[in-house]
Formats: C-alpha cells, sequence, structure tokens
C-alpha cells in the first residue's frame, strides 16, 4: 500500500495513523518533495475513475492558473501536466493499495474500505 501524504494536512495525519493502527504495512510518498510524473498522475486518475480536474484542489488549482485550462479531453494532458508541476493543487490523501485500488481518503468510510483491502 502506499500512500501520498502532504505531513501538513490534517486529513493526511488521520489516515496514516489510522494505517498504522490498522497494523497495516504501507509506504509514504511526500508528494510535495516528490512530485508524481504526468504519468503516475494518469494512473491514478484512471484507477479513481476520474479526470484530472477532479482530483484538483480548488484554491491551489486556481492560484497555479489551471482553472485557466478547459476541462475537456483534449486538454487532458494540460491538467495532468498542471498537476505535476503543481503538486499542492493535488487533493490529498491518495491511498493505493497493493491490488491497485485507489481512492482519495478525505473521510472516515472511504478510508475504511481502503482498510479494508
Amino acid at each position: 500500500m502506499e500512500i501520498w501524504v502532504n505531513p501538513a494536512c490534517s486529513k493526511c495525519r488521520t489516515a496514516v495513523s489510522a494505517l498504522d493502527e490498522a497494523g497495516v504495512d504501507y509506504t509514504v510518498r511526500r508528494y510535495l518533495e516528490d512530485p508524481p510524473t504526468v504519468e503516475e498522475l494518469a494512473t491514478v486518475v484512471d484507477r479513481l475513475g476520474l479526470e484530472p480536474w477532479d482530483l484538483a484542489r480548488p484554491k491551489e488549482a486556481r492560484e497555479a492558473g489551471l482553472t485557466a485550462i478547459a476541462k475537456d479531453a483534449e486538454h487532458r494532458t494540460a491538467w495532468l501536466a498542471g498537476l505535476a508541476a503543481n503538486p499542492r493543487a493535488i487533493q490529498r490523501p491518495i491511498i493505493t493499495a497493493d491490488d491497485g485500488t485507489t481512492v482519495i481518503a478525505r473521510d472516515d468510510e472511504t478510508l475504511g474500505s481502503i482498510l479494508a483491502h
């Protein structure tokens, strides 16, 4: 299992604590220090069943100028590149289970669903 975290984020700290309490073996990726590539982000959004703009944090995406990019198939790669270049704009925490199941674990229900893997 891998979790992408921003240590300053309370939702990330909650998720890490839950993984620890569950005794789950996981790897932490501090995605601000080790930003995901365009390819990694494409894989994550595909696993989530989302589009790249759905993965964006509204305020941070606006500050990075990403919201000026059209939200359509033609601009999908531009969104992925923009998120890779501006990792602060990526929703968090993102957890990928060993079976490939991926979630944005911002609430207890979603966090619990990934712990069941």
